[in-house]
């Protein structure tokens, strides 16, 4: 067996048990059954998304490129600043419960930055347009994944499963995109930034996506939201996410974002769907609450 494919498969296993133990109520399960110490479940997800956050950081001021040192430096604390919020809401405040303007806020900034890197690069050859899109495009939506889970603070390891099936819809997304891809494609989706995309990749994501997000909604755990709806959503948004990261590596010329993960590349390579999942998640369970 070729050893890059035996590297991807254990790296691969290993990230996705991570993901499992960090985002269900198994982590501080097991912690608790072999350490002599207890730490939240709560906790872990938040340690999670908050190494996420600063691999991602340091991987998109990689890929941008910044002509002065001081600019990159700028990035950390406008993202610790901005995280900091967050990070409030998720320990004392409870997002779910406490959406406000602010949040939408987060989001037309993100809509910027996005069409800003597609229809208005030039501005990207500044600095300071770097440092903007870097802070925006990383630390909004990891700021925003905070906000998907429900826990108990007075019993801690009571975790809810909506990051866990956020994952595992993204993944099947991607998965049933690419064999739908690979056996029927014939009209690419992006051929300029992702050529191996197609629409009968695209479709065939979204209609075994969608069939998943009812098997979940069906027969898996109580969680906010209806999870048709949901599939529907990750089945369109993450695509989309990934050519989000395609074009912004096409634009600086860079092949990957980084290494961290052995065979499957950096942080923003294998997060570029939940970075534009898991805030169009959030803006639906608040919708959705609210309605």
């Amino acid at each position: 067996m070729d050893k890059n494919l035996i590297q991807r498969l254990i790296s691969g296993l290993v990230y996705g048990l991570v993901i499992f133990f960090c985002t269900t109520p198994f982590g501080a399960k097991a912690i608790s059954a072999v350490a002599p110490f207890y730490i939240p479940q709560h906790y872990l997800y938040f340690g999670l998304i908050t190494f996420f956050m600063i691999v991602g950081l340091y991987e998109c001021a990689r890929i941008v490129k910044f002509k002065k040192i001081i600019w990159a430096l700028a990035v950390v604390p406008l993202a610790a600043f901005i995280y900091y919020r967050f990070a409030y809401k998720y320990f004392h405040l409870y997002f779910y419960y406490n959406a406000d303007l602010t949040e939408l806020f987060g989001i037309l900034l993100m809509l910027m930055a996005i069409v800003i890197l597609f229809r208005f690069r030039q501005e990207l050859s500044f600095d300071s347009g770097k440092l903007i899109f870097t802070v925006v495009y990383v630390t909004f939506p990891f700021g925003y994944a905070l906000g998907l889970p429900d826990f108990n603070p007075f019993a801690p390891s009571e975790f809810s499963w909506e990051v866990f099936m956020l994952f595992a819809l993204i993944w099947s997304s991607d998965s049933f995109a690419y064999f739908a891809g690979r056996m029927f494609g014939k009209h690419k989706m992006a051929p300029t930034i992702s050529p191996k995309k197609t629409w009968e990749g695209f479709a065939g994501g979204v209609i075994c996506t969608v069939i998943l997000g009812a098997v979940i909604q069906a027969y898996g755990p109580e969680m906010k939201g209806n999870w048709m709806i949901v599939g529907l959503l990750v089945a369109v948004f993450a695509p989309l996410g990934d050519l989000v990261e395609s074009q912004l590596k096409r634009t600086f010329n860079v092949k990957d974002s980084g290494n961290i993960i052995p065979g499957h590349g950096g942080v923003l390579d294998r997060l570029d769907s939940f970075i534009l999942c898991a805030p169009v998640m959030y803006i639906y369970f608040m919708l959705e609450k609210l309605i």
